[in-house]
């Protein structure tokens, strides 16, 4: 591999890791937030409303702006952006006020809805060009910062350093590795060529592909299991099976491992099995890890079950995505239009959750988020079926 496409690879690496890092800095302490807003569930489920919200405006805007002025300047933006939004939580926190802290989740919703989707492109095209899995790997890393924020969140909570420190630190430390990582990122690429603008129809087109649109639905079912837990897991273990906060966010920390391992260990299976079969088994092993946290009423076997929806979804979103990226022409198109459905759904759902807790509680509202993973195991086999991806 040469030299450039290393470094590349590894910035990639390093770039995934920091929103990941600084979602689990923010999620396990969300049990602290809430007692020092003194917000309801209800309250909290609006709080996150900030990040949808956020997520919503950077989705839409990201594909345009990856076209406009290539992946390096949108990632290196939406990187900016989600740090700015954790340090703001952080600066709410201190000041005990909601507001501030629904314009952080705001900020952060915006930096990972556009920054996101501006590195899925990218990682498609650097597995394309080294001929190997990488996306598994890739949002490896983006697990393999959750698991890493988790478990300082964790210590710090046990330790009772304020929420306000913790956060600012952290998006202190995600500054200084997004100054060193983002200069191997290539500029331009992504960016429309001349050539292209007079085609804009048949690139937008792309969604009428009915196989990259039940891609797209594997995306958004998995990647709204994955974000749900990344919201809600902490608070569903404490409210709903009895642990405290600091077995909360180890619980997160526990579910945060398993889908950095399932994403580690997952290029060997696909390229074994395919991309259908992974994606089958992937999930029902989110289903069945659902179920278990849903209808179990024994906490350390709810707590255990975490481990089967981690694994169960952290190969859906990076193999779908590879996955639309193959399903035809365009390819940059396909995969910015399936990861703007699986960030709208890992974004934008699990917020909607907070006003149906609170009138069946948190594991009720699961219910719905394992219906649509159940599901998922039936469109499965829309990933078998890839034609040659060429930019025509």
């Amino acid at each position: 591999m040469p030299t450039s496409l290393r470094a590349r690879r590894l910035a990639l690496f390093t770039l995934f890791f920091l929103p990941g890092f600084g979602i689990a800095s923010w999620v396990t302490r969300t049990p602290d937030v809430r007692d020092l807003l003194g917000a309801s569930t209800a309250q909290m489920g609006l709080i996150l409303f900030g990040l949808s919200v956020g997520s919503m405006i950077g989705i839409l805007l990201s594909g345009p702006l990856v076209a406009r002025l290539g992946t390096r300047t949108v990632i290196a933006a939406g990187s900016a952006i989600t740090l700015a939004g954790v340090a703001t939580i952080g600066a709410g926190a201190l000041a005990t006020s909601p507001a501030v802290v629904t314009v952080g989740l705001g900020l952060v919703g915006l930096g990972i809805g556009g920054g996101e989707v501006a590195m899925n492109v990218d990682g498609a095209e650097v597995e394309r060009l080294t001929g190997r899995s990488v996306m598994p790997m890739l949002h490896g890393f983006f697990s393999f910062g959750t698991v890493i924020g988790a478990v300082i969140g964790m210590l710090l909570t046990a330790w009772r350093v304020p929420v306000g420190w913790h956060l600012l630190g952290a998006a202190c430390l995600m500054l200084a590795a997004l100054v060193v990582a983002i200069r191997y990122v290539p500029a331009g690429f992504g960016r429309s060529h001349p050539a292209e603008a007079g085609r804009p129809r048949e690139r937008a087109g792309v969604w009428r592909d009915p196989n990259l649109l039940l891609t797209g639905g594997i995306i958004l079912a998995l990647a709204l299991a994955e974000g749900t837990a990344n919201d809600w897991l902490p608070l569903v273990m404490v409210d709903g099976h009895g642990y405290d906060a600091a077995w909360g966010s180890a619980i997160f920390a526990l579910f945060a491992l398993s889908m950095t391992i399932g994403r580690f260990a997952g290029g060997r299976f696909v390229d074994r099995y395919g991309r259908a079969a992974v994606l089958a088994a992937s999930a029902i092993f989110g289903a069945a890890g659902l179920a278990i946290v849903v209808f179990v009423d024994q906490p350390v076997v709810a707590g255990a079950a975490v481990v089967l929806w981690g694994v169960g979804t952290s190969l859906g979103f990076p193999v779908a995505i590879s996955a639309a990226g193959d399903s035809g022409p365009h390819p940059a198109a396909r995969v910015s239009f399936a990861a703007t459905l699986g960030y709208v759904a890992f974004l934008v759902g699990p917020p909607v959750l907070g006003a149906l807790g609170e009138h069946i509680g948190l594991r009720g509202a699961l219910v719905p988020v394992l219906t649509i993973v159940a599901i998922a195991v039936f469109l499965t086999p829309a990933a078998r079926t890839t034609r040659a991806a060429q930019d025509a």
